[in-house]
């Protein structure tokens, strides 16, 4: 007697559950005189991996089958994900550049790198918030891998449903794909090779072709250049495979903004928050771009980012004290520097008071 594939399925199903393993269905063969590489077979349409099937994955892709007409039709989430224009925002470095490649619809990867703090996320989002396109932001960590991605089966209401991940969304959508800090992913962010390539993807769960809509786009940001940190600034950056990173035609790098802009950057987000000082910005700039020299000269280890200079704006607008404010904000640095960029500050800043405990002998 010829089992059929459902029979099989649901006599598994009511033995072992939704789930089975090669060793279930070996012993389910030697309970009903089955010849076990004829009953996987018949049972491809439920793998999920290897030695393992789930009986319950054909109703999800006969769902899907259903509500996908073709490739690029796949249900689009239903939201608006146009970033919001801020009105602080201040154009500097590559943006120009980021945004006509936006702008173009063009597929183009895009590969944006430069140290912490100095805009590259940022610029990307107001790119595409002045253009209204879609961004769809992914944050890539060590364990970011395909399902993370490109999608996967969950389990919604008791049933067993695809779930389509940021890079088939953003395909669907012919939305903007960031990619923010690509250089901590591991090796399993080589399920975007065919992406990269603009080529879509093969979804082989449920055994569809995915064609990008028009517009589809993928950037990505990082703090290096996907060669690792050899300072060790960067922990947890890896080195990224070479193909990988030839799939981005042009990489752009990102320098903190001049101090004029800065100034510019900082008034704008102080007037925002209800603060009028100017001078505070300034000598706020004056002393980060001292830093920074000394830095980039070999002086020091550590270095203020744009970002962190707005992070003191902000603690300021809530404390209205300005020792205090930058002291919270640098209270991150070990004590040496710490006290060291105190110190400075105070070099700068005639008006300011430094705090109690500052050390002497300071390296500036």
């Amino acid at each position: 007697m010829t089992l059929s594939a459902d029979y099989i399925r649901t006599s598994l199903q009511a033995v072992y559950g939704e789930s089975v393993t090669a060793a279930d269905i070996r012993a389910w063969c030697a309970m009903n005189g089955s010849n076990y590489q004829t009953v996987s077979n018949k049972l491809s349409d439920y793998k999920v991996g290897r030695g393992k099937w789930n009986l319950t994955i054909q109703e999800a892709r006969e769902q899907f089958e259903q509500t996908v007409k073709a490739p690029a039709a796949i249900p689009a989430i239903e939201q608006n994900l146009i970033p919001e224009k801020d009105d602080t925002f201040v154009k500097f470095g590559n943006f120009v550049d980021i945004k006509k490649i936006i702008q173009s619809r063009l597929f183009y990867p895009t590969f944006i790198t430069g140290l912490s703090g100095n805009g590259k996320t940022f610029s990307v989002e107001q790119a595409c918030a002045q253009l209204g396109r879609e961004l769809i932001r992914v944050n890539i960590t060590i364990e970011t891998d395909e399902d993370d991605l490109i999608g996967g089966f969950r389990l919604v209401d008791g049933a067993t449903v695809w779930h389509n991940g940021p890079v088939v969304e953003a395909m669907a959508r012919g939305a903007v794909l960031l990619l923010d800090e690509i250089d901590l992913a591991s090796n399993k962010i080589l399920c975007l090779q065919s992406a990269l390539e603009g080529k879509g993807v093969f979804l082989k769960k449920i055994g569809k072709q995915i064609t990008p809509a028009e517009g589809f786009q993928i950037l990505a940001t990082a703090n290096t250049k996907g060669k690792g940190s050899d300072d060790g600034r960067f922990i947890g950056t890896n080195v990224l495979n070479e193909a990988f990173l030839e799939r981005f035609p042009v990489t752009f790098e990102q320098m903190y903004p001049s101090p004029a802009t800065e100034q510019k950057i900082l008034e704008g987000i102080a007037l925002d928050l209800g603060v009028e000082d100017r001078d505070f910005c300034k000598r706020l700039v004056d002393w980060g771009d001292i830093i920074r020299k000394t830095f980039y000269d070999g002086g020091i280890e550590e270095i203020i980012s744009t970002r962190r200079l707005v992070h003191i704006i902000r603690a300021y607008a809530i404390f209205q004290d300005k020792a205090k404010a930058i002291q919270v904000c640098v209270n991150r640095f070990d004590d040496e520097t710490k006290q060291s960029f105190l110190e400075l500050y105070d070099k700068v800043d005639a008006d300011f008071e430094l705090p109690v405990e500052s050390v002497q002998d300071a390296p500036f």
